[in-house]
């Protein structure tokens, strides 16, 4: 029983550590979230992110999605601009599986097994969103989100929508 418990807490780990994505989000308390209904792309802010124009293109159409299903419309006159800009980290982990045996505090060159020792690498983004009120020109809104990203094209698209929803849901923010 005690074998299935632990295998359930490190299966439970697991699971909760694949979750994709990390948010946060700060805004301004003096806004009025209320009177903002329409956006519109920021294109200097978007021409500054250092992705690729495909990349770019994912996550603007994820954005469009999003912010169409809170109610907001695309204008040429906006109430808010959206912004974008992005960040990488590769993260390296090593793990030692080292399977000595020895005399317990000391050495012994008679008694010594494999050491297993494995790397992973992997690429994290960080993707923020602002919200700008279009006629102060000030920034109203921050969404963060940081995930590993994928390699493989076919999936692209699904985990730029995957981000950009995580974060839009603190938008309102709440209190």
């Amino acid at each position: 029983m005690k074998n299935f418990s632990f295998l359930s807490l490190i299966l439970i780990i697991l699971l909760s550590s694949c979750t994709t994505v990390r948010v946060a989000s700060d805004y301004d308390k003096q806004a009025n979230f209320d009177t903002y209904k329409s956006y519109a792309f920021y294109k200097p802010g978007i021409d500054k992110a250092e992705i690729n124009d495909l990349d770019k293109k994912r996550i603007l159409r994820a954005i469009e999605a999003d912010m169409n299903a809170k109610g907001f419309k695309k204008s040429s006159n906006p109430d808010v601009l959206v912004s974008i800009f992005t960040k990488t980290k590769e993260n390296i982990n090593i793990y030692q599986n080292n399977l000595n045996w020895g005399y317990g505090w000391g050495w012994s060159p008679w008694f010594w097994g494999p050491n297993y020792n494995t790397v992973s690498r992997s690429t994290e983004g960080t993707l923020y969103i602002d919200l700008i009120d279009a006629s102060k020109k000030e920034l109203i809104w921050q969404g963060m989100g940081s995930s590993a990203l994928v390699k493989d094209v076919h999936k692209k698209q699904e985990k730029m929508n995957e981000i950009v929803t995580a974060i839009l849901e603190k938008y309102p923010p709440q209190g």
